[in-house]
C-alpha cells in the first residue's frame, strides 16, 4: 500500500488520486468480505425466532434459488436482513442501501419494502395493517410490486424452519462475490 501525503483534499494532486484509485480497485473484494462478515454476525441474533437470522437469510436464499430466481435476487434474498446486524427497526433500509449500487432497481425495491410486504403475515398480531404493502403500490411498478410480493410470500416469511435443507453460506459466496463487484459511484465520464 502506498500512502499519499496530503492532509486536505483541496491540496491533493491527480497523481495522489491515481494512487488512491488503484488502491480502491485492488481492494474491491473487501465489499464482499464485509458483507460476509455482516451475514456471519447474524448467526448470533435469534430474537425469539426458531432459527438465528443467518439461517433465516440462508434459507430465504435457498428457497429463491430453488424457485429459479436469478443471481441478483438470490444474493438480495441472502442479504435482505443483513441490516439487523446494525438495527432491527431499520434493517430493510440498511440492507437495501448496501445492495443498491450492485443490483437492478426492482431488486433494490424488493428489499427496501420487504418488511411491509411480509407484514401481511404478522402485522395484525401487533395491531398493524396486514395490507401495508398496498401503500407501496403507487410508488412501485407492477413488476416491482409482484417481485416484492413473491419474495415476501414465497421465500422470506416461510424461512424459519430449523429442519429445512438449507444451503450453506459457502454455496452462495461465488454469487455474492460476483454481485458485489466494483461499481463506481463516480459517473463514467469522470472516471479516468
Amino acid at each position: 500500500m502506498t500512502a499519499t501525503s496530503f492532509t486536505r483534499m483541496d491540496e491533493s494532486t491527480a497523481e495522489e488520486w491515481a494512487t488512491i484509485g488503484a488502491e480502491h480497485a485492488r481492494n474491491s473484494s473487501r465489499v464482499a468480505d464485509r458483507v460476509i462478515m455482516l451475514l456471519e454476525s447474524l448467526g448470533e441474533i435469534v430474537d425469539g425466532f426458531a432459527t438465528d437470522q443467518l439461517t433465516h437469510c440462508l434459507q430465504t436464499a435457498t428457497l429463491a434459488e430453488r424457485a429459479g430466481a436469478d443471481d441478483e435476487v438470490i444474493v438480495a434474498a441472502l442479504c435482505h436482513d443483513v441490516g439487523k446486524a446494525i438495527s432491527v427497526a431499520n434493517h430493510p433500509a440498511i440492507a437495501a442501501s448496501i445492495l443498491q449500487p450492485y443490483v437492478r432497481p426492482d431488486v433494490y425495491e424488493m428489499i427496501r419494502v420487504h418488511q411491509d410486504f411480509q407484514g401481511r403475515h404478522y402485522y395484525a398480531h401487533f395491531g398493524g395493517d396486514p395490507n401495508a404493502r398496498e401503500q407501496h403500490r403507487a410508488s412501485l411498478t407492477p413488476e416491482q410490486f409482484d417481485l416484492a410480493a413473491k419474495f415476501a410470500d414465497e421465500w422470506d416469511q416461510i424461512a424459519f424452519d430449523p429442519k429445512y435443507d438449507t444451503l450453506p453460506l459457502s454455496h452462495f459466496e461465488p454469487k455474492l462475490r460476483a454481485v458485489f463487484t466494483f461499481k463506481s459511484a463516480v459517473p463514467a465520464a469522470e472516471v479516468g
